[in-house]
């Protein structure tokens, strides 16, 4: 009697090990995208107040970097930039000068050319008097004599403007040389101001994303270099579930399929959370020691992962069990 007690209590115990090593078909390890944020810039750290376990706002400042140098630098080259500047030549007083001469000589024309207009009248009145015998023809010649005097006048005076003319563009042009090779110097001084803003940008370091300070790698009042690390964080609204399953239950599997996980709540208790499976590897590996699947005898299994909104509880490095088949939801009879 006591043998068929001892052996009622042993199926019993393996019934009871059985479902409970088989109510999940992988299990997996909580998982997040953790980032490294670093130093942009070279400087004292003087304001780093990021604790461990803070919970950061995109765009949130997270520490300031003495960049003073920069500051100097840029102060320098702006004054470097505008003593190029005033090297430049104007060539407006010399050019000023030669317009102011150029109004006489312009006056001078017109004033040739009324003198003109009105021997021309008095040409005209005089020819006909000559062709009527009334005065000598000597007076037509006088006329015609001095109107060719004046038109010679006009046309040496148009040459004089000609003249200023052309060393007014001999001055611009001259200038202009000048002025371009003064310039050239002051290209490359400008084109470096940009570059001070760039690195002026990057002595404030903001949270890249909504995120929780995993770790951090630097006090305030430290010196900073580019590339130096410091802290680490990640956003954990939603976890990631890493799991293996076995080349058997990849049939059962498929992209943006819903699955139940379960994680421990407290002894002997499980509490459900509703994960959408995000990847599932292209090829197989080994089985992770520190992992299970389904079909323990399984050499090659498949990782996958299974995004799981996070409630507040769920933690990195925590186990949780996953079940592939849908289950029939409860209904009130």
């Amino acid at each position: 009697m006591k043998n068929k007690a001892i052996l009622l209590l042993s199926i019993c115990l393996f019934a009871a090990c059985k479902q409970n090593t088989e109510q999940f078909d992988a299990t997996g390890v909580f998982e997040a995208d953790e980032v490294i944020i670093s130093a942009e810039a070279t400087g004292k750290l003087l304001n780093f107040t990021v604790e461990e376990g803070n919970n950061l706002k995109k765009g949130q400042i997270v520490a300031q970097i003495d960049c003073e140098q920069i500051k100097l630098q840029k102060q320098q080259t702006k004054a470097t930039y505008n003593a190029v500047s005033q090297k430049q030549n104007n060539a407006n007083p010399q050019i000023e000068v030669l317009k102011q001469q150029l109004i006489p000589l312009q006056r001078q024309v017109e004033t040739q050319q009324e003198q003109v207009k009105v021997l021309e009248k008095e040409r005209v009145r005089i020819d006909k008097l000559v062709k009527a015998d009334a005065v000598p023809a000597k007076q037509l010649d006088d006329i015609v004599g001095q109107m060719s005097i004046l038109q010679k006048q006009i046309a040496a005076t148009e040459s004089q403007k000609v003249v200023i003319q052309q060393q007014i563009t001999s001055q611009q042009q001259a200038v202009n040389i000048q002025n371009k090779g003064i310039l050239s110097e002051q290209k490359p001084i400008a084109e470096r101001l940009p570059l001070y803003d760039d690195q002026l940008r990057h002595c404030t370091l903001e949270a890249p994303f909504n995120g929780t300070v995993l770790l951090t790698y630097a006090k305030q009042n430290e010196v900073a270099a580019i590339g130096k690390p410091l802290f680490k964080m990640a956003n954990l609204d939603t976890l990631q579930l890493r799991a293996y399953i076995s080349g058997s239950q990849l049939s059962q599997v498929k992209l943006n399929q819903m699955v139940t996980v379960l994680v421990d709540d407290g002894k002997d208790k499980y509490r459900e959370l509703q994960g959408k499976m995000v990847w599932i590897a292209n090829k197989a590996e080994f089985t992770p020691k520190t992992i299970q699947t389904k079909d323990e005898r399984a050499n090659l299994v498949y990782a996958v992962k299974i995004k799981v909104p996070n409630d507040g509880l769920l933690k990195i490095g925590m186990y949780g069990e996953v079940i592939l088949s849908e289950k029939t939801p409860k209904t009130d009879k």
